[in-house]
């Protein structure tokens, strides 16, 4: 880039404008618009595990990893759930707590904790799982069958982008 270039995207950082001169709107920034719509839903989604279960965000999300495997490293969890991994550590206790989740060491390396739901968090999470996906039903009511599908798209690339 030329010294123009640097001059005007200087000029436009002073501003608080972009380099095509316009304003930033928090209520039309998309990364701004996304995190809302993204708790909007969690809340919405937390109403069936809160209330009704009295699971935390963190533990809800390590219960439906667990439900669908037999057992999983806890060092696999936090990718797979977008939890770091002190929360893991917390939801994981929490579970295993309420006899819902057991930990055991792993056979090879005395270091990783192996998890897997109890009888009684298999019975759990059957529980929840209806009404988890009721819950996504009526949130994906509002769009057309069509709009479902541009959504699951644009979410995939928008996410491959990011990667």
């Amino acid at each position: 880039m030329g010294r123009a270039g640097e001059v005007r995207r200087r000029d436009a950082t002073e501003r608080g404008t972009g380099q095509d001169g316009r304003e930033l709107d928090l209520q039309q920034y998309f990364p701004y618009r996304l995190a809302r719509l993204a708790e909007q839903v969690s809340l919405a989604v937390a109403e069936v595990y809160s209330e009704r279960f009295t699971l935390t965000r963190q533990e809800w999300r390590v219960l439906a990893i667990l439900g669908a495997r037999a057992e999983i490293a806890t060092k696999e969890i936090g990718p797979l759930t977008t939890l770091d991994k002190m929360q893991v550590s917390r939801a994981v206790q929490g579970l295993q707590a309420r006899g819902i989740a057991s930990r055991k060491h792993h056979p090879d390396d005395r270091r990783e904790l192996i998890v897997s739901l109890t009888p009684a968090g298999r019975a759990l999470y059957r529980k929840i799982v209806p009404y988890a996906l009721a819950r996504e039903t009526e949130l994906l009511s509002v769009l057309t069958a069509e709009e479902v599908k541009v959504l699951d798209r644009v979410m995939h690339k928008l996410s491959a982008a990011l990667s």
